[in-house]
């Protein structure tokens, strides 16, 4: 009797467990059991709150794009808590991809009261991207991380500028960070947050955006969205 060498047995047994893992059902547990953890992480977080004029226009329900960079994701859901909502607001939405990472982040994030347009820049993104603007004029604030979700990192997607020019709705440019954090060494350099840290919620002025003339408005989204986490990675760390 022959044996399979043990190399071919490993890579057989991590097929297996991929192949297991990439079921909806345990795509959706692992993304509750992370987003638990991450809920944790933000309510021990002791926050510094930069965004009035973010926040009033979301309170008031006015429809609203807010971009971020994907690297700090996992904190924005700092905004949602800041917000104080109430239960009867019209839902926030996010792009996000239809690969299962980007589907693990979905699950994670959807016990904040966020939930995702599947779309992919390969397949699907100009649909998505029409799916936003029918949810932006029906009064829905939506996300948009314009760099993800393969990058280049801090390099902004025209669609973030695009869907301001369709909807007419300003464009808010934000950043969220915590002082303890786990650092991914992923193409973002994503920041986890960790329990019993500062946080810092940063957002600009709103940015309005000219139906004709997107592109001009692009370089200042981008720019804007690097000065509010660089800042609050700033705010964050002191003292």
């Amino acid at each position: 009797m022959t044996h399979a060498p043990a190399g071919a047995t490993a890579t057989a047994m991590i097929r297996a467990f991929k192949s297991r893992t990439q079921s909806p059902a345990i795509q959706a547990r692992i993304g509750a059991m992370v987003g638990a953890a991450l809920g944790f992480s933000l309510r021990t977080t002791r926050w510094r709150i930069d965004a009035d004029t973010f926040i009033d226009v979301l309170r008031g329900g006015a429809p609203a794009i807010v971009a971020c960079w994907h690297e700090c994701l996992p904190s924005m859901p700092a905004a949602m808590h800041a917000l104080r909502r109430p239960a009867d607001a019209p839902t926030a939405y996010m792009l996000a991809s239809r690969h299962r990472d980007g589907q693990l982040v979905v699950n994670a994030l959807r016990r904040f009261g966020l939930e995702a347009i599947s779309a992919s820049s390969s397949r699907g993104g100009a649909a998505g991207l029409l799916e936003l603007a029918r949810l932006v004029r029906a009064g829905h604030p939506v996300v948009i991380t314009p760099d993800g979700p393969r990058g280049p990192r801090r390099r902004a997607a025209a669609g973030v500028a695009q869907l301001a020019a369709l909807t007419g709705a300003p464009v808010f440019c934000a950043g969220a960070a915590t002082s303890h954090a786990f650092g991914l060494d992923s193409w973002d350099s994503m920041r986890l947050p960790l329990p019993f840290g500062r946080g810092a919620l940063v957002a600009s002025a709103p940015i309005a955006v000219s139906r004709d003339d997107w592109a001009t408005a692009l370089p200042q989204i981008e720019a804007e969205m690097s000065r509010t986490l660089d800042e609050a990675l700033a705010r964050c760390r002191q003292a």
